[in-house]
């Protein structure tokens, strides 16, 4: 599992002091680091399309440029953004102490070959003091372990209650990841910080298709409450290490299968452990004019806080379903659209259908079906309902 489970990859997750202690006084591991060992070092990304981007995206968006990425430095405790030129200069100042400290190790690492993640609070400068030492620990802790990718995971974790981690494999790679994220998660060409790694033979250009194209069809579609982060990242790496690994390349059909699969079982981890959820929710439009339809539908009701509250009070209010889909510019005649929610169509034509005292809201997952009969296109949203507990834990976040 996680990012150890490619060949070529070591990682590490220590503790640096960036987060406060937890409930017994333990110091919660904080400063995380993947290293590509290659020989290939081939590497993509996808960040926020925030316009307000945190000084690691900046940095991160050069140093991916030429395709090339030999490590990955992430912490949580500070998310390094609105800090100005200064949170600008401690990003490329942790890129070159990675670099450093990786070259002692007699690793040819670069410090433009780094890339930087971070997350946490908005604008409040990261205790640089704490996150180098960090940064030595870590590289010091350097394994090839799963045990060593798990703590990698478990060291970009904010308000998350459990680490998220997967992987799967082909006949001639394995792809595994990890992902941190439990609020501001919406759609924006990323929705949290995520660190993918293979050991297929793959072109860097080849990589790059294939990480957008996985990012459209999971990290984008998942949206707990519509708030978009200014640090989002999705980052993908290739060794070229498998032991089988053809060197003409990668079946790319196969490759692109395995990598949407381990990025949407990343995507529902997310929604799974979404801040204070009781309901995780698929919101699947069908028989829409275009994929782009069947998405803008999915995404209205899903960013409805009169659904998510509905749903929260195990209310199958489809009234709202239908309102918020009314509110966009998808292609359907109002007197033709069915809604189901757990099996239970209980909106037909655009008016009442089945009894809605036969939906039972009470077990944690809830499957919301909508038919807009304009076509033969569809997708799947996730999303989660809004509770008490959300409006608790962010009121209370930085204070």
């Amino acid at each position: 599992m996680s990012v150890t489970a490619a060949k070529g990859f070591s990682a590490a997750g220590v503790a640096a002091g960036l987060k406060s202690a937890d409930a017994q006084g333990n110091p919660p591991r904080d400063v995380a680091l993947v290293l590509n060992h290659g020989p290939d070092k081939h590497a993509a990304a996808v960040f926020t399309t925030n316009r307000v981007a945190a000084a690691p995206v900046l940095w991160s968006q050069q140093a991916i440029i030429d395709g090339r990425a030999d490590a990955v430095v992430l912490n949580s405790g500070g998310a390094n953004a609105c800090t100005g030129a200064p949170g600008f200069a401690d990003t490329h100042q942790t890129a070159e102490v990675v670099a450093e400290q990786l070259q002692s190790t007699g690793a040819d690492v670069s410090a433009g070959d780094v890339l930087v993640c971070s997350t946490g609070l908005i604008g409040v400068r990261l205790d640089m003091p704490a996150l180098l030492e960090g940064i030595h620990a870590a590289v010091t802790e350097l394994a090839p372990a799963e045990a060593a990718g798990q703590r990698a995971a478990q060291a970009i974790m904010t308000t998350d209650s459990v680490m998220k981690v997967s992987s799967t494999a082909g006949a001639d790679f394995t792809i595994g990841g990890m992902a941190k994220g439990a609020g501001m998660l919406a759609p924006g060409m990323a929705t949290m910080l995520s660190v993918l790694t293979t050991d297929a033979v793959i072109a860097q250009p080849d990589l790059d298709a294939a990480l957008r194209e996985a990012v459209r069809l999971s990290f984008n579609r998942a949206d707990s409450d519509g708030c978009m982060s200014t640090n989002d990242t999705v980052i993908a790496m290739a060794s070229g290490a498998h032991p089988q690994a053809d060197p003409s390349g990668v079946d790319l059909s196969e490759f692109q299968a395995a990598l949407n699969q381990v990025c949407q079982d990343l995507a529902t981890q997310l929604i799974a452990d979404a801040e204070g959820a009781h309901h995780e929710i698929a919101i699947s439009t069908i028989n829409a004019a275009t994929e782009e339809q069947a998405e803008t539908a999915g995404r209205a009701v899903a960013r409805s806080n009169l659904f998510k509250t509905a749903i929260f009070g195990q209310d199958p209010n489809w009234g709202r379903i239908l309102s918020a889909v009314g509110t966009t510019d998808v292609d359907f005649d109002p007197s033709t659209i069915d809604v189901s929610v757990n099996g239970v169509w209980i909106c037909r034509a655009g008016g009442i259908g089945e009894d809605r005292d036969l939906v039972d809201l009470r077990g944690r997952h809830v499957k919301v079906v909508i038919d807009l009969k304009s076509g033969d296109a569809e997708a799947t949203i996730l999303t989660n309902d809004l509770t008490h507990d959300y409006v608790h834990e962010n009121s209370a976040y930085s204070s």
